[in-house]
């Protein structure tokens, strides 16, 4: 078939096609413009899902009437500067937007009228309708300088685009979602949306800056997120990276919650999610995705914004360089944040619980049998313990004996005398220990509150960052077997865990071949004290059957040393003494990360007087 060329109407409406897909996208770019040109207050408006009409407002520098023109032609723009040759660099690029683009695109699938006015001038009018230019005509507007921009109709000139939108409530989903991700790039903007008449948003310009970026985050993600959100500002080879990242038991069950942008630009890239999911991996289970709004500022030429037509991806000149500062911010931020645990899990617990008013309590009544332990609950008072559970816990010490008279049905901790210069336990973040419940929980009183802690949750963190401490150094701590133990694995299990020997002896565990479908463990890691052998080694295997091959060393020495933290850890239903609750309780407010266990869930739970008295109706 020969070649021919197309008419400039189908040119534009192709063009049209790859940068406006929807009404959103279309929005998007009116407001990059808007922002490109300095404004400091955008209005929005969209009716019937901005398919039936998009308004703009900005107050920024305007457009002279020769201007005008020139804006809906294509491949003219005000964006791009050419060099002393009459060059212009494509790399070299320092806004959101080329508005000699998205207007000629607009106009050609809709009815695109654009008002405005520079400063010190008159207000001129531009109409484009389906691909046809009108005259620049003079016209009004309410302020002294900016440009409103009405789009009607879209895509009213390719109709076949129309079956493709979705539901008007879906398109305002849409174009909400965009302004939010703009407001959050630029707090110091102030922006208002409307949609079919009804104010939806409506955010005042903050003071640039962490502040006032952190109050429009808070307006637009909720006042959780502030409380629970990180600052993230750190800098590597010219590349910055700002914002906030929630902490890891203010988690999430989607990606919903992360929002990036690169110099300014709200962006979608695998890289940056891999990076932010990498940075997470040892604080959230694999169904749990953090909560994060990060910014990247990097020198455009080291960039590529124009590997998408709708500018949503991004490539780098040196992605291992974003990666790794990616990841050691976030892991530097998280380290930073300590035992902290997110505040949305001692309100999840005050959800729970249901005010009821039972008969009243009569202790004529009742018979001595009635304030005997509850069933299920291992409770004893001070330091004694059964002698099945006299068993000292890897990594909490030494324990001395000595007998409280009980006090039937708590486990209580007694009044201790300390030296002077030793400070009282209520006094410390997670208080002093009171009881121990169900042999699982610990019970801990501070000056202002109480703290729940789950026992075995919070020993699996600390076992985990000690193995993780030890492997940094290269000194895990191995203790040999009396009897070297076999584990029957079926053939392939066996293969598997025998092929990852090497890396397992890192962490302390030496396995051997011993003939078909099992393994010889000769010895294990020190921190895991007297451990389950054979239930670590089926665990471990079924780890690399999941992850193995598809995970890089350290992720798959991550996933192992996990796994091998909660078989070395305090078990649910281990009767503890006060000193070792104590201790536990120290150490986590000692070690980083201790708030959630290897798995995201969170490792206690605090209940301040405030809350205790909401939930009797003291207050």
């Amino acid at each position: 078939m020969p070649i021919r060329r197309l008419p400039p109407e189908t040119v534009n409406r192709i063009a049209a096609g790859e940068v406006v897909e929807r009404p959103s996208s279309a929005i998007k770019e009116l407001v990059e413009n808007a922002l490109d040109a300095g404004a400091t207050r955008i209005e929005i408006q969209a009716d019937g899902g901005g398919l039936s009409r998009i308004l703009i407002a900005d107050d920024g520098h305007g457009m002279a009437p020769d201007q005008l023109a020139l804006a809906v032609e294509r491949h003219a723009t005000s964006k791009l500067e050419p060099d002393d040759a009459g060059d212009v660099d494509l790399l070299r690029i320092h806004t959101l937007g080329f508005r000699g683009e998205a207007l000629p695109s607009i106009g050609s699938v809709a009815r695109l009228t654009i008002t405005s006015r520079a400063p010190g001038g008159d207000a001129h009018q531009i109409t484009v309708e389906g691909g046809d230019q009108r005259p620049v005509a003079p016209a009004g507007f309410p302020g002294p300088h900016g440009a409103r921009v009405e789009v009607r109709d879209l895509f009213y000139a390719t109709p076949a685009r129309l079956k493709f939108m979705k539901s008007e409530r879906s398109e305002a989903m849409a174009i909400s979602e965009e302004i939010k991700r703009q407001a959050m790039a630029h707090e110091s903007v102030a922006f208002t949306l409307d949609l079919d008449g009804k104010t939806t948003l409506r955010l005042p310009a903050e003071h640039p800056g962490d502040e006032g970026r952190l109050k429009r985050l808070a307006a637009l993600l909720g006042r959780d997120f502030e409380a629970n959100a990180l600052l993230i500002d750190q800098s590597r080879e010219g590349v910055r990276l700002s914002g906030y990242a929630g902490l890891p038991t203010y988690s999430r069950g989607n990606g919903a919650h992360q929002y990036l942008f690169v110099n300014g630009r709200p962006v979608r890239d695998r890289l940056l999610q891999g990076a932010l999911r990498g940075a997470y991996a040892d604080f959230l289970a694999r169904d749990r995705h953090p909560a994060a709004v990060l910014f990247l500022d990097i020198d455009p030429l080291f960039v590529d914004v124009n590997v998408h037509p709708a500018k949503a991806e991004v490539r780098f000149r040196d992605p291992a360089l974003v990666r790794g500062l990616i990841v050691g911010a976030l892991r530097h931020a998280l380290h930073a944040a300590g035992h902290r645990a997110s505040t949305t899990v001692a309100d999840n617990v005050l959800a729970g619980f249901t005010a009821h008013a039972g008969p009243a309590f009569s202790p004529s009544a009742q018979s001595a049998q009635s304030f005997a332990p509850a069933a299920g609950y291992s409770g004893w008072v001070g330091w004694e313990r059964p002698a099945a559970a006299n068993q000292d816990i890897p990594g909490l010490g030494e324990r001395t004996a000595r007998v409280e008279t009980p006090v039937p049905g708590f486990a209580a901790w007694p009044e201790h005398v300390s030296p002077a210069n030793t400070p009282d336990p209520i006094d410390q973040p997670l208080g002093a220990a009171r009881a121990q419940v169900h042999g699982t929980y610990i019970v801990a009183q501070t000056r202002d509150g109480i703290v729940v802690v789950d026992q075995h949750a919070a020993h699996e963190r600390l076992v985990y960052e000690r193995m993780k401490t030890q492997m940094a150094t290269g000194s895990v701590t191995r203790q040999a077997l009396l009897t070297p133990e076999v584990v029957e694995l079926d053939p392939a299990e066996a293969d598997r865990v025998v092929a990852r020997s090497q890396e397992l002896a890192q962490l302390g565990l030496i396995v051997e071949p011993f003939g078909g479908g099992a393994v010889l463990v000769r010895e294990t890691p020190a921190l895991l004290g007297d451990t389950d052998v054979q239930g670590l080694i089926r665990d471990i295997a079924d780890d690399l059957a999941e992850h193995g091959a598809a995970l890089a060393l350290s992720e798959r020495l991550a996933e192992v040393c996990g796994t091998m933290a909660c078989h070395g850890s305090v078990r649910a239903g281990r009767v503890l003494s006060a000193p070792e609750m104590n201790a536990l309780l120290r150490q986590m407010e000692a070690t980083p990360h201790s708030g959630q266990c290897n798995h995201g869930r969170p490792t206690y739970v605090e209940l301040k007087l405030n809350d205790l008295e909401r939930l009797f109706g003291r207050r």
